[in-house]
């Protein structure tokens, strides 16, 4: 049996790519992975893993309290297992982790999904906001293996610590495409043309509130809305009220293989993040190269990371703000333009032609 390693999380481990592909990764390096995270009513089954996991079931979840409790559940349970590495995902995991690396002298790996003290959670509560960067202000200068998802977060990493994050992006493993299912299959319009929206962060204020209103100035056109978020009821209230339910269509929450067929079934992917904080502004979501994966063209918000990926495959276009009437005109002149579509979807068949290494270098 390999070394161990303790990799700890807050969320319910069920939809975190990032951190399953972290713990195959080790686990194919011959460590011996745990994954510890915790528990929800909602939370769906774990399927099969190549590696194990524990989940803790807590009695508060969400506020301060939540986070105390979740912390210290965490220390003692860093405290009473053994291991020989400890990896860290954000910073609301950093410290009981960092006290388990200095009480047992074992090494710690940071792994900074975010730029965590800048989200709008955090921005809108100044307070709390303070408390969490003092507990990264203390233990990140500290650190020595830290890596995170993109450049310019390294970049803000290292004007406030001196220290830069090593960069791995967070883009899904290309898996072999199961054979698509039909439009009519999916029960889905054969004669509109498809928008997606997906994902599991579809919050409030990232966008989709305006997406949807732009659906009033939207003829022949659907949008596919598959995935889970905090807005979800209030798009379904916003759908009814403004008369769109026959060209809204919720999904919710699917499997990567069913997710996959809806996004392949799609003429074009929307990611729509707003410069609203740093976090977002610097933000670089899965569901981007999701869509390059399904050979579906990007209509995205301007976004700094996001854009260095578009720009350099000429594989989609920009919104120019927010406006509902800005995103449906942008829309009906793409669409209206099937010689870009077309020239777009031939470089993202390209791209899936790129083997693993040279995509890794590439991307």
């Amino acid at each position: 049996m390999g070394k161990k390693v303790i990799v700890s999380v807050i969320n319910d481990l069920v939809t975190d790519q990032r951190v399953h592909k972290v713990c195959h990764s080790l686990t194919d390096m011959g460590f011996d992975v745990l994954l510890v995270g915790r528990v929800l009513p909602s939370s769906m089954k774990m399927g099969r893993r190549p590696y194990k996991w524990h989940r803790m079931r807590l009695m508060f979840s969400k506020g301060a309290l939540f986070y105390a409790e979740y912390n210290i559940r965490l220390f003692l349970f860093l405290l009473f297992h053994k291991t020989d590495l400890l990896v860290s995902n954000d910073l609301d995991t950093l410290l009981p982790n960092f006290l388990i690396h200095k009480i047992k002298s074992k090494p710690i790996v940071y792994d900074s999904h975010e730029y965590f003290t800048e989200v709008p959670e955090l921005v809108s509560r100044p307070g709390v906001q303070k408390v969490w960067k003092k507990i990264e202000s203390w233990i990140f200068p500290k650190l020595e293996d830290v890596f995170t998802v993109n450049d310019s977060i390294a970049d803000m990493f290292e004007g406030d610590y001196g220290l830069r994050p090593k960069v791995v992006r967070n883009i899904p493993v290309k898996k072999e495409m199961p054979e698509i299912a039909t439009r009519a299959q999916l029960g889905l319009s054969e004669t509109k043309k498809i928008l997606i929206l997906q994902g599991s962060g579809i919050n409030m204020h990232r966008g989709s509130e305006e997406m949807l209103e732009a659906m009033k100035f939207l003829q022949g056109v659907v949008l596919l809305i598959v995935g889970s978020g905090d807005v979800i009821d209030k798009l379904k209230e916003m759908a009814s009220s403004e008369e769109l339910t026959d060209k809204v269509i919720f999904k919710g929450k699917q499997p990567y293989d069913k997710l996959i067929q809806y996004t392949a079934a799609a003429d074009l992917g929307l990611t729509l993040d707003k410069n609203t904080n740093l976090n977002y502004r610097f933000s670089l979501p899965n569901k981007l190269f999701d869509y390059i994966h399904a050979g579906v063209p990007v209509i995205s918000s301007d976004l700094p990371e996001i854009r260095k990926i578009i720009d350099k495959y000429d594989i989609g276009d920009f919104i120019p703000n927010h406006e509902p009437g800005e995103i449906a005109r942008k829309i009906n002149q793409v669409l209206a333009n099937q010689d870009l579509i077309d020239k777009w979807k031939k470089i993202l068949v390209l791209l899936q032609k790129i083997s693993p290494g040279k995509a890794k270098k590439r991307f």
